[in-house]
């Protein structure tokens, strides 16, 4: 069983992981003129904000400080930052690729994640995202993959 400052680390990345994700699909729902692809936006940014939360309540159970943000190198490294520069031409297709990319990453992040042994109450609340996590992957790549025919 990992430490319990190794799950609360790990924990942790995944909050900063959720609220970057949270702020991509805001800024991407706010950049596309397509009602669909902004609902879309916004309900996966509902997602990631309530995955946070529901990490930070496993953090404060197992008696740790729960990160609160992402953090300005966490998006760096997780994919979001080129989406500000794909608003710039309001070209939907290319926030759809910076959507895939942010969303590339925090498959990463989960599947780190589940390399670490945790309680099995925990393991259940992480699967359980990373299985949504990757839906919404894949939701996106085959919209972006229609966009482009």
């Amino acid at each position: 069983m990992a430490s319990t400052a190794q799950l609360i680390s790990t924990l942790n990345n995944l909050i900063q992981t959720c609220r970057d994700g949270q702020e991509g699909f805001r800024i991407a729902a706010d950049g596309v003129a397509g009602a669909e692809l902004k609902e879309l936006f916004h309900g996966y940014a509902r997602q990631r904000a309530s995955f946070a939360g529901e990490l930070q309540d496993e953090v404060r159970r197992v008696g740790g400080e729960a990160a609160d943000a992402g953090s300005v190198a966490g998006s760096l490294h997780r994919g979001w930052l080129g989406l500000r520069t794909a608003l710039t031409g309001a070209d939907e297709r290319a926030v759809l690729a910076e959507c895939e990319r942010g969303e590339d990453a925090a498959l990463a992040a989960y599947r780190a994640a589940l390399g670490v042994d945790m309680p099995a109450s925990v393991r259940t609340t992480v699967e359980r995202q990373f299985a949504e996590v990757k839906e919404a992957h894949e939701h996106i790549r085959a919209l972006d993959r229609a966009a482009g025919d």
